[in-house]
């Protein structure tokens, strides 16, 4: 990497000599382009796959940029984990690649009329890994253990705070006389649907953390940590057809540079989330297909430190980032700008006009921190996990950036692990560069912005947002919904909640003899669908 670390630095060497003889331009955003998200769109390099013919078998390995944090779904914390462990577990339903709920271990999802009661007939004759059926019991279980409902429980599991308006779950028979689960709510509440994705696994089962075993199309085989998982073909799938594929090896890079020499190499058949410049060293031995991660990369600001608990100065900081040149530099002007942290694929949530509402202005940004009381500006640490370089380049251009205001911007590189006690849960940091993915509920952003959340890690206040989500999570009118979201985005982006930047491309290597790979609109690597091809 280090040829990419030089074009870089020529690059904002540039820039900085651009940036300097505009004399504080307030015109920045170049290659405007309101249909694209003021991004280029992004576009598939690969060829037609539809006349292929899918091949049954063969192994994959699959580049990953973190090691797990669990083999238990229910404590799995990192979105690099969950993307894994989706093809192992399925919930009562999960999302497919168009962003649609459908049944998985459900067969069906009936709501009642006032909100409040969920029904889920239970798929036959569906198993688990071990062979075993899954029961009734099992499915409530699995539910009162993601919904902190259980007599005893585990404080290592991830309790979903959109499950607490559950207030029972249990066994009923369908007309037909056929076994189901009744979810009965509190309060209406039409976004809980979409948390149930969560994994059913067998009740009373102790060895998860070491041997999981769940009902999705793969099944574990072993796990090295710091190195690989293993898994291969759940021959019992209830989805005829699927899998392709015998065998996929999850493989831990080190750094980026390893996964570049892996690849480089041929060791490696699947490696997502590539920078542009690697992906044009790549394109002659791999496919290169691409999409949306379908996340939100930001420069989040700690909202209760100095400078960043001014308002002011968190607004200065959005006009003096130009998030179309960080598109350019970073990723060739893939992706799409946004101005909220709902990114793109939410459709009728997303408040896309809320993209032009700090359009990149030198002289507005040092107009504001003047008023804030930083004529001179100031000097800052930015924090960015070291395993993503598309993180980091974004840093590099975010200081040169800032120069141009006067502020001195430093960057503290530092490993996974440390970026999630420290800064997530520690929130001790001033500001970070990082993408926040998010299921398809829009509830599932915008809770990490209610002042007394435990993930609200920027530790955003506002008690008008408070008010506004708590009427959004329970009202069941769309339109009415929809209005509650946008009025949320809409209060963050007042405030400068921080810096939003893009919804970036997600750009995939594919070998050349596999084809099947899909995106999703969250952020998950789905292998069942992958196949080689004749």
């Amino acid at each position: 990497m280090k040829r990419s670390k030089s074009i870089l630095l020529f690059l904002l060497l540039s820039l900085t000599i651009a940036l300097s003889g505009c004399g504080g331009d307030t015109k920045g955003n170049k290659g405007d382009n309101k249909e694209s998200g003021n991004g280029t769109p992004i576009e598939d390099d690969t060829t037609a796959e539809s006349n292929k013919t899918p091949v049954y078998g063969g192994s994959v390995i699959v580049g990953i940029q973190n090691d797990l944090d669990s083999l238990d779904p229910h404590k799995a914390k990192s979105a690099g984990t969950r993307e894994v462990l989706f093809n192992m577990f399925e919930g009562l339903v999960k999302p497919d690649k168009d962003g649609n709920l459908v049944p998985a271990v459900a067969k069906d999802v009936i709501i009642s009329k006032d909100g409040k009661t969920l029904s889920f007939p239970l798929r036959e004759n569906v198993k688990f890994h071990n062979g075993a059926f899954v029961t009734v019991d099992d499915v409530i279980y699995s539910i009162k253990r993601c919904a902190g409902l259980l007599e005893t429980s585990d404080p290592e599991v991830k309790v979903e705070r959109a499950l607490s308006c559950i207030t029972s779950v249990e066994e009923y028979k369908t007309e037909d006389g056929k076994l189901g689960v009744q979810i009965k709510l509190n309060e209406a509440n039409n976004d809980v649907v979409g948390y149930l994705t969560c994994a059913i696994i067998p009740k009373g089962y102790d060895q998860m953390s070491t041997k999981p075993v769940g009902t999705g199309p793969f099944k574990f085989v072993s796990y090295t940590p710091l190195q690989n998982l293993v898994m291969e073909k759940n021959p019992d799938y209830y989805v005829e057809g699927l899998p392709y594929l015998d065998q996929v090896t999850f493989k831990v890079s080190a750094n980026t540079d390893s996964a570049m020499m892996a690849l480089l190499a041929g060791n490696i058949d699947v490696y997502p989330y590539l920078t542009a410049e690697q992906a044009n060293q790549l394109k002659d031995t791999y496919n290169i297909k691409k999409g949306a991660m379908n996340l939100v990369q930001g420069l989040y600001l700690n909202n209760a430190v100095e400078p960043f608990n001014n308002k002011l100065v968190r607004q200065a900081m959005c006009y003096a980032i130009d998030r179309q040149m960080i598109l350019d530099m970073v990723a060739d002007g893939n992706g799409t700008i946004v101005g909220t942290p709902i990114f793109p694929q939410f459709k009728k949530y997303y408040a896309a006009e809320l993209a032009d509402q700090y359009a990149y202005n030198v002289q507005k940004a040092k107009d504001l921190l003047s008023e804030a009381g930083y004529p001179n500006g100031f000097s800052f640490t930015i924090t960015v996990p070291s395993n993503y370089q598309f993180h980091v380049d974004t840093a590099q251009v975010i200081v040169e950036l800032l120069k141009q205001v006067g502020i001195d911007t430093k960057i503290q590189l530092v490993e996974w692990e440390t970026w999630v006690n420290d800064v997530y849960a520690g929130r001790n940091y001033q500001s970070t560069i990082v993408g926040l993915d998010a299921n398809m509920t829009p509830s599932n952003v915008c809770f990490r912005y209610v002042s007394t959340d435990p993930k609200n890690f920027i530790n955003y206040s506002n008690p008008k947002y408070d008010e506004i989500y708590a009427k959004a999570i329970v009202e069941i009118d769309d339109n009415k919904k929809i209005e509650y979201y946008k009025q949320l985005q809409q209060l963050l982006s007042e405030d400068a909640a921080s810096v939003y930047i893009q919804d970036a491309a997600n750009i995939v290597a594919l070998n050349k003899k596999l084809a099947g790979y899909e995106f999703y609109p969250l952020y998950v690597q789905d292998m069942s669908l992958v196949h080689y091809v004749e």
